[in-house]
């Protein structure tokens, strides 16, 4: 993978670990030269993995929409800032940027990204690996939540393992450096992924 797409909060929290595991991500993106994809933010977990891949040399690519870009402060460091007309326009774009997704604490707005880059791979529509790291259990009910569906019937088993989960940044990188994505269905042609 030579891009990454991060999705975080715009908030800091309150669990000291998660803006050091952000930092410790950001650093190892820098280190191994895969570009970080993320929300533009110089606030929250967003500011945290960024700085942490800017501090040792990492490209960073921030993507906001214009009406984000006094609220969410943007970091004016970046390698590039694209600037988006709408939250629509800025996820696909980060999609489009990127070879893989990881998902780090956040709220509402990290989850809605999250369930629709896995909502896309489930359809088939992209083979890209997608990860969570799970920084001190902060992601253990939604997986049981997933495994609620996955027993009611709700959701397949395979779709629900395309999902990594990891609470170390190298061995979620390692999950997803070795990640085999499903085969694609039969009924999506090339020209709709």
């Amino acid at each position: 993978m030579k891009s990454i797409v991060v999705f975080c909060g715009s908030s800091e929290g309150n669990d000291p670990d998660i803006l050091e595991y952000a930092a410790r991500l950001g650093k190892t993106l820098a280190e191994r030269q895969i570009t970080l994809i993320y929300g533009a933010a110089k606030i929250g977990v967003m500011g945290k993995v960024a700085q942490g891949c800017l501090d040792y040399g990492g490209n960073v690519i921030g993507v906001i929409p214009d009406f984000l870009m006094l609220r969410e402060v943007y970091h004016n460091g970046l390698a590039e800032l694209i600037i988006t007309k709408n939250m629509h326009e800025r996820k696909l774009k980060m999609y489009e940027l990127s070879e893989g997704i990881i998902a780090l604490p956040g709220g509402y707005g990290t989850l809605e990204e999250l369930f629709e880059m896995i909502t896309w791979a489930q359809l088939g529509l992209h083979q890209k690996p997608i990860g969570i790291l799970n920084i001190n259990g902060f992601y253990n009910d939604l997986l049981k939540m997933l495994e609620k569906m996955v027993s009611q019937g709700f959701l397949k088993n395979e779709n629900y393992e395309m999902l990594l989960v990891d609470d170390s940044v190298n061995g979620l990188l390692q999950k997803m450096d070795t990640y085999k994505p499903l085969p694609l269905p039969k009924w999506i042609q090339k020209d709709q992924m």
